[in-house]
């Protein structure tokens, strides 16, 4: 097992913590985190743009004038799609975006993106981060005692007061353990655990 150094909010080191080899020291396949990421993103999308074709757009099926004699192209109703306010041709229409990735697979992206932060020195490890209120101030000042200006900060439950006070925080994002994703993991440049949730991140990949 890996051993690491657990630090207060002050960044100074007040006990150890063993990782498990099993998530934090996997060998890395960027192909796989890759698809996991394309796939993540992707299900976000909305796929809910959509155009009139010209049977959608409300009008008159009349012809706009006769078919011969006039010396002009052969026009059909007002609803055309060479007609300015017609119809779209070819245009987008509701669709799901979703991709379906293996539960294994996932799972192996997530241990994988965890042993890279591991690995690249960019995991740390606090022993808590608790504050009496909301104040993003307060937050802020603990994110520098640590060095933590672009991290992801993962706790083992909620916590209003921390999740509010970082809301508004530029480059930082409070995840609880169960909301833990390869995309958020790999997006910010630190990885910061709170050491509860550690055993809900085992917990979870582990069973």
């Amino acid at each position: 097992m890996a051993t690491v150094d657990v630090i207060n909010i002050q960044g100074d080191k007040v006990s150890q913590a063993e990782l498990s080899d099993a998530i934090f020291d996997v060998p890395i396949n960027t192909a796989v985190l890759h698809q996991v990421v394309k796939a993540q993103l992707a299900n976000r999308r909305a796929g809910t743009a959509k155009v009139k074709n010209r049977s959608d757009v409300v009008g008159s099926t009349r012809k706009l004038y006769r078919q011969k004699g006039t010396g002009r192209a052969r026009r059909g109703d007002i609803k055309s799609p060479l007609l300015r306010g017609g119809g779209v041709i070819f245009g987008p229409h509701p669709r799901s975006y979703a991709q379906k990735v293996p539960k294994k697979v996932r799972r192996m992206a997530l241990k994988m993106a965890l042993s890279s932060k591991l690995k690249d020195a960019e995991l740390m490890v606090l022993d808590r981060l608790e504050l009496d209120e909301i104040k993003t101030k307060a937050f802020v000042a603990a994110c520098d005692n640590v060095q933590a200006k672009n991290a992801l900060i993962v706790t083992a439950e909620q916590d209003r007061h921390l999740e509010l006070s970082a809301r508004n925080v530029p480059g930082v994002k409070v995840l609880r353990c169960e909301g833990l994703n390869v995309y958020d993991i790999l997006k910010y440049e630190k990885l910061v655990l709170l050491e509860g949730a550690i055993k809900g991140i085992e917990g979870r990949l582990l069973s």
